[in-house]
């Protein structure tokens, strides 16, 4: 499975909110600049974000994106699948014990446990992973830090 642009910097646009979005709505232009992502792609994402209630948007003057609740409660799993869908490795591994959708062969099929226990564990890593683990994270790379210590 490989996320594409949308997953991976739609990621980043919402981690960037999260972090940057404690006091005042956040101007997608500002996003722009920090994650080096053009505003008409940003428009794209974040709509996507806000189609799935992960984001708001502030009108007016002061306006912007906002996270539409607390990011412990924002799991990877749910910005990856608002933007890319189903994050399945091949559609076989949807397939329930009776052999429903998927492949014909399904029902004999020895690497479809190999397809279900690859989509197990993709589901279980990006669902118990939150945007606040990601915000935590990125306060300790030196970069944030860097522009932090050049606001004081």
């Amino acid at each position: 499975m490989k996320i594409s642009t949308k997953g991976r910097y739609g990621l980043r646009a919402i981690v960037d909110i999260a972090l940057n979005g404690e006091k005042d709505a956040v101007s997608i232009s500002s996003i722009s600049e920090r994650q080096s992502i053009s505003v008409s792609y940003l428009e794209q994402l974040l709509a996507k974000l806000r189609k799935a209630e992960l984001i708001k948007s502030i009108r007016g003057a002061q306006g912007g994106y906002r996270l539409n609740r607390p990011a412990e409660e924002i799991s990877v799993g749910a910005v990856l699948r608002a933007l890319e869908g189903d994050l399945r490795p091949v559609d076989c591994s949807e397939l329930s014990e009776e052999g429903e959708g998927g492949c014909e062969s399904a029902n004999f099929c020895v690497t479809k446990y190999v397809w279900q226990k690859m989509n197990d564990s993709i589901n279980d890593t990006v669902n118990h992973i939150s945007i606040h683990e990601l915000v935590e994270e990125a306060k300790m790379t030196p970069a944030y830090k860097s522009t932090r210590d050049c606001e004081k």
